[in-house]
């Protein structure tokens, strides 16, 4: 028999309309003028809740069934999240992605979960009628905006206040095992993977995130992920969403998080580093200081430990930042606070430790493996890591136990071990003495020279501590098991290059782990992931320094 949550997560923002009905729930920034801050309109959780149970009927009616597959392709707002909510209320599975991902990734994404629904802005319904054989299986379509030439419903049409009753379809107990969203993957450092996450994985995600963030239904969160807007609402607590273009978060002006902040008193801060930073730097520039703040929770990418450190400079005294470690298979898995990075930890990172990124939360196990791209059927067929550096895996009740797609992802990306099932990050790493977890890079993008393996969060950290140096990327060119270290350079806006490059030599000289490395390559701006505009796309950057190298780019940027 298979194992229930119990009343249905996400009725827990129907509890929070019927106790607090006139709280807000979504404040959301309205178009401003150029150079001008922005105006918020918002809804409460009365609200919320009743629009959502009203599209859960609607969508019902329209032919939106339990189990059917729907494709959400909707910008962050309140539309997003009253869809969702009323998906999961009629039983559906909506399905998520970046579009920034680019349009033929994501055509061949989409139509691999072979959608049955399809409820988007107008933009994306073009795309799905210009692409019809993508989209073959779609029989109801829903235009969030105005309908063109498509046909179906708009989802004004629906309206958002109920006439008579609505009975949700899971209202009663949910089976923890079976799929609830599908959440694609980034694709920043492979293709993209659909993760079907079920109840028990997203209930799992519910109460772990309010265990680590302490979030309470009597405050504000601003987040720039929208999982994230998902889990903050099903605790209570009302979300900001300032102006933001989600494929690019790491253009938010850091004047509009401050106004946000200021204009909702924010207690917790969700963001990605490239928000993170020019936040940092703008309130540093400007003398502004943020005590409303008592909680900041960075991930999605290795966040400079002089960010996470420098936060508190700018925030109240009891103020908590964490740097946290998740994936969309797994939300969250640990986290770290700054008080314990600034307690030494970060000497490490500097002297190429790897970053620390905290102890598992509870309920989440972590092994090693030792490194292979091959599959591990079971716990029979893994290896210890020789050096105590090996693959990072997990499991737990919020940890997803399979790929919808592609089939392949789960025979390489999941360990069998009885009735648990362990997912492989990707991730390197390492376990120190007081069970934290340190990263060194993605096992996709390390680099092996012939006698030694190179991880690039490692090597980059040693070099990232160079006075006129922004940022590093470790990366190799060459044959695959020969491969030739290059560490590719954005220089700090007024700093002298060459001096910079001799800087770079010395330190790296005074280090075993880079004093062989001996190319480095200035690059005007690293490519970085659509979702936090902060992992750096080294394998874009590994083509480009390849071309550098062989002389058949001598570009401005040669140095």
């Amino acid at each position: 028999m298979s194992a229930s949550v119990g009343t249905a997560w996400f009725d827990a923002v129907g509890d929070h309309a019927r106790r607090r009905p006139d709280a807000p729930a979504v404040s959301y920034a309205e178009p401003a003028a150029r150079g001008a801050l922005p105006e918020y309109t918002g809804i409460s959780f009365a609200e919320l809740s009743e629009w959502s149970d009203v599209l859960a009927r609607k969508f019902a009616e329209s032919g939106i069934g339990r189990g059917d597959r729907t494709i959400v392709l909707i910008n962050p707002g309140p539309e997003l999240y009253a869809v969702l909510f009323g998906l999961f209320k009629a039983g559906a599975i909506p399905v998520v992605i970046d579009p920034g991902m680019g349009l033929r990734p994501m055509l061949r994404c989409l139509s691999a979960v072979d959608p049955q629904a399809f409820v988007g802005i107008p933009q994306a319904h073009a795309v799905r009628v210009l692409f019809r054989r993508a989209f073959r299986g779609v029989r109801v379509p829903v235009t969030v905006g105005r309908r063109w030439f498509w046909g179906g419903r708009t989802l004004a049409e629906f309206g958002r206040v109920r006439n008579g009753s609505v009975q949700s379809e899971l209202t009663t107990p949910v089976d923890a095992s079976a799929p609830a969203m599908i959440a694609f993957t980034t694709g920043s450092t492979g293709p993209a993977k659909a993760v079907e996450l079920t109840h028990g994985n997203l209930a799992a995600m519910l109460e772990r995130t309010q265990a680590l963030t302490g979030a309470t239904d009597r405050e504000a969160a601003l987040v720039t992920l929208p999982v994230f807007g998902v889990l903050y609402l099903l605790i209570g607590t009302g979300i900001v969403l300032p102006p933001l273009i989600p494929s690019r978060v790491g253009s938010t002006d850091p004047a509009h998080v401050v106004d946000a902040v200021t204009r909702f008193d924010v207690r917790t801060l969700f963001a990605s580093p490239a928000v993170l930073a020019p936040l940092l730097a703008h309130c540093r520039e400007h003398e502004v200081r943020l005590p409303s703040i008592r909680a900041v929770f960075s991930g999605g990418a290795p966040v400079p430990d002089t960010v996470i450190t420098g936060l508190r400079g700018i925030l109240s005294e009891d103020a908590d930042v964490h740097a946290g470690y998740g994936a969309t298979e797994s939300i969250p898995m640990s986290s770290i606070e700054s008080r314990e990075l600034a307690s030494g930890l970060s000497d490490g990172t500097r002297r190429g430790a790897g970053t620390c990124i905290g102890r598992p939360v509870e309920g989440i196990d972590v092994r090693l493996v030792a490194i292979t791209d091959d599959p591990i059927g079971g716990w029979d067929d893994a290896a210890e890591p020789a050096d105590g550096v090996g693959e990072i895996v997990v499991t737990g009740p919020n940890v997803s136990v399979r790929y919808h797609w592609p089939d392949a992802a789960n025979l390489l990306g999941k360990i069998v071990d009885g009735e648990r099932v362990w997912h492989r990050t990707g991730d390197i790493g390492w376990i120190d003495d007081e069970g934290r977890i340190w990263f060194c890079g993605r096992k996709s993008q390390r680099i092996v020279t012939g006698d030694r393996t190179l991880h690039t969060v490692q090597v980059e950290q040693i070099f990232n501590t160079v006075d006129g140096v922004a940022r590093t990327a470790l990366v190799g060119v060459g044959a695959r098991t020969q491969q030739r270290p290059v560490v590719c350079v954005e220089v700090e806006s007024g700093a002298d290059i060459e001096a910079v490059l001799a800087r770079l030599r010395t330190h790296g000289a005074d280090f075993d782990l880079t004093n062989t490395i001996d190319t480095f390559l200035v690059h005007p701006g690293f490519p970085v992931d659509i979702r936090h505009n902060a992992k750096i796309g080294r394998e874009s950057l590994s083509v480009w320094a390849d071309r550098r190298l062989d002389g058949s780019r001598l570009g401005r940027w040669r140095r």
